[in-house]
């Protein structure tokens, strides 16, 4: 393919030509945008348009969006910063994005190429794909994507697709975003941490960059927020809304709204009507639990209905978009009719901008969000009410998008069936992220941009206190601050690496402890999704024999280690075939093989600053040992003691109880084996029995000689602590030990020799 230094020299002088200075009239800025339709070249990478482009641009300019091309363009030029509102299907994903890659285009890149943010990775791939499609480029050239663990981008790219959190990471080596000329922040109002804290900071990149637009898409009832936010002053180009569907309200139960949704999907169905559905749950467990339910009850309908097909199409799981058409049974047939019903969750309506086969919509108007606790350091899962825009935004995805989508403006296109009463007071905009989410990252974050200059982040809505304070503490047990409060060279060291801080410093300190090969592992396998899958119905026995077979007697996290290296055994084996292996023990190839991605990238990471890596001595007593420790360098806040030999974990640092979750190495030999009676967790839920998850037993010695003392002395009181006490005084050497074998962790211990030597093999490069 062509790029731009082997352009034409007619074409050369066209772009040259509506390139014009900022000292010109507006009539020579509208001139400056005049599109590559009318030309015969591309101008992003000077080869002829295929006949496909212009077939896509007809769809593109029948989108409600491009109404306001012109609008938002004049406001470009003029403009820092623009507030772009509408809907899911006006188009503005795809068509802004565009856009501000011309505006690059016209300033010769001078200020840099284009980026638009998206807050889930398939999101960014389908819509790079689409606008590659539309650009007539190919994908990965002028039009790329990044999300974790995939990058398909060049040096050619001029417009990028990434998740809002990859963009946030490199702003660590580029704190002012200059590779970038124009910003575009989509679905602000979904309210991300990450997205929040981009909106925070470039209102202070663009004080030093007056040359750098950004564009925030949202809908139009974040729009006053904003406003209040950035000032009255920034131009809003508010896009034409479509007209929802007919909207039919129930006083259905909140306790028996699952199978009431349910129900109605099989009673459209039985009408006949023409159109597929869409099902809005409150959680992706019951996304699971309704497909499999509508695919058994939907074989038990006549075939004269036709053949109804759930499609899992929600964040982070399931079919995306751009594959719909894959695996839809008889869908393409003219003989059988096939209904499609899409089963999504919250954060999903953003999804389905490239489906326009839907003429219902089934809303529980519910959302099950992960709230984090800092008091206790626990995670919970809460039901509640959607957001009035999300609802909003569901009464209009039915209906056709594309050529069709005037048909829309004329009336309504479908039912939205809204399971909750019509006088119901839903919240304005969804409750931001930032107030129920763990603030340790946000907080490092911020700390690693002071040191680049970037000392103000506005948040649009301040962090919580409590949280706040609770974090700080945190990162000061991790010894990530220093005395001042700012990050310390351990701290700028886990700053670096993509894992939360307590699994960072685990990491950090397996360079000590020279274990860095199980580590890693155990860092990849609880940073991807669970390897373990669901066991089906009246299986559960089976599956748990079959995961049995990985269980190790020191605990979960070295049962992880086994299931990897399994994983990586039945890789090498030619005569295995990797997927049958999985489905066999009812593990989750494509977390797995996330898993083995991640640790790929974390390896490099450790290689690329300089930290040495040990080599595996997995199954031995010492590397046991040594894990141990290193788990302990960075989850010594996560320590629990059986207080009554039957599994009632008493947890050190809040004083609560808690059970070891079933899925547990413990849980499930228990009654054969009892329980350890101390032992290290990586996460604490009050939801269900207030359960532990992945817990290896630790000795109480090694604890006390690993944890630092400030930390020891801060826990609350109890028998627990007393235990620890007697221990302590018993080996007097439990301090001395720690300074000589893990430095690294006590602040305490900062003016011992060994730090020194310590801080040595752990320096940025």
């Amino acid at each position: 393919m062509a790029d731009r230094s082997t352009m034409s020299e007619q074409d050369k002088h066209l772009m040259e030509k509506e390139i014009c200075p900022d000292s010109e009239t507006a009539d020579c800025v509208e001139e400056a945008f005049v599109f590559g339709e009318d030309l015969e070249l591309n101008r992003f990478d000077g080869l002829p348009f295929s006949s496909r482009y212009y077939k896509l641009l007809q769809e593109r300019q029948s989108l409600p969006v491009w109404k306001a091309r012109e609008e938002f363009l004049d406001i470009l030029v003029n403009n820092r910063l623009v507030i772009v509102s509408g809907t899911t299907k006006t188009g503005k994903s795809t068509q802004i994005p565009q856009w501000c890659a011309e505006f690059c285009l016209s300033a010769q890149y001078q200020h840099g190429v284009a980026v638009s943010t998206q807050i889930h990775s398939q999101q960014a791939v389908d819509l790079a794909l689409r606008v590659a499609d539309e650009m007539d480029v190919n994908i990965g050239h002028e039009v790329g994507y990044t999300i974790p663990l995939e990058t398909c981008c060049s040096t050619d790219t001029v417009l990028r697709f990434c998740t809002d959190a990859l963009l946030l990471r490199e702003m660590m080596s580029d704190p002012m975003l200059e590779h970038y000329g124009a910003i575009v922040i989509d679905q602000a109002h979904e309210r991300t941490v990450s997205t929040d804290i981009l909106l925070g900071l470039l209102q202070d990149i663009l004080v030093h960059r007056p040359d750098l637009r950004v564009v925030i898409l949202t809908v139009s009832s974040m729009t006053d927020r904003l406003l209040a936010h950035y000032g009255s002053n920034v131009p809003v180009v508010s896009l034409e809304a479509l007209c929802p569907a007919e909207v039919v309200y129930s006083n259905c139960s909140s306790k028996d709204y699952f199978y009431s949704a349910l129900r109605l999907v099989l009673e459209i169905h039985r009408t006949k009507e023409e159109g597929d559905v869409v099902l809005f749950l409150a959680s992706p467990q019951e996304v699971v639990c309704s497909r499999a339910i509508l695919q058994r009850e939907g074989t038990r309908l006549g075939a004269e209905l036709g053949e109804l097909v759930p499609v899992v199409l929600c964040p982070g799981q399931g079919r995306t978009p751009s594959r719909l058409g894959e695996g839809m049974g008889s869908r393409g047939t003219v003989t059988t009719r096939c209904r499609l019903v899409f089963l999504s969750t919250s954060q999903g309506e953003d999804m389905f901008w490239a489906v326009d086969s839907v003429n219902f919509v089934i809303d529980v108007g519910l959302e099950k969000r992960h709230v984090y606790h800092p008091r206790i350091r626990a995670n919970s899962e809460v039901l509640r009410s959607i957001s009035r825009y999300q609802a909003d935004i569901r009464k209009q995805l039915t209906g056709p998008t594309g050529t069709d989508i005037r048909k829309q403006l004329t009336g309504p296109t479908g039912k939205c069936f809204c399971l909750y009463p019509e006088e119901r007071v839903l919240p304005i905009e969804t409750s931001p992220q930032i107030l129920d989410t763990n603030l340790t990252f946000t907080i490092l974050f911020l700390k690693r941009m002071e040191i680049a200059g970037l000392r103000h982040c506005d948040f649009i809505t301040r962090p919580d206190p409590e949280g706040l304070m609770q974090s700080l503490e945190e990162l000061d047990y991790l010894a990530a601050l220093d005395d001042v409060g700012n990050l310390s060279e351990i701290g700028i060291i886990i700053s670096e690496l993509p894992l939360d801080a307590q699994m960072a410093k685990a990491l950090l300190a397996s360079c000590e402890f020279d274990c860095v090969n199980e580590v890693v592992t155990i860092a990849a396998m609880l940073s991807a999704p669970s390897c373990f899958l669901e066991p089906p119905d009246g299986r559960t026995q089976e599956v748990q024999q079959c995961h049995r077979k990985f269980r190790h007697p020191e605990g979960d996290h070295f049962t992880l280690i086994n299931i990897y290296n399994a994983f990586k055994y039945s890789q090498r084996e030619t005569y295995f075939s990797v997927e049958k292996w999985c489905q066999d023990y009812h593990l989750n190839h494509r977390a797995l093989q996330t898993a083995d991605a991640i640790r790929s990238e974390l390896t490099d990471i450790l290689k690329r600053i300089e930290l040495p890596i040990s080599e595996t001595s997995f199954g031995t007593k010492t590397n046991t040992l040594n894990i141990k420790r290193a788990l302990l360098a960075g989850f010594f806040m996560q320590i629990a003691r059986d207080v009554d030999g039957s599994g009632n974990y008493f947890m050190l640092t809040n004083r609560h109880l808690a059970q070891v979750h079933p899925a547990s190495s413990y849980g499930a030999k228990a009654h054969q084996l009892g329980f350890p009676e101390w032992v290290l967790f990586h996460e604490y839920t009050l939801s269900g029995n207030h359960g532990i998850r992945t817990v290896s037993e630790i000795s109480p010695a090694v604890f006390i000689q690993t944890a630092p003392q400030y930390f020891y002395s801060n826990l609350p009181p109890s028998e627990s602590k007393d235990l620890l006490q007697h221990i302590l005084d018993r080996d007097g050497s439990g301090r001395k030990d720690k300074q000589q074998t893990l430095t690294i962790n006590s602040k305490a211990d900062k003016d011992c020799s060994t730090v020194a030597q310590s801080y040595d093999r752990c320096v940025l490069q």
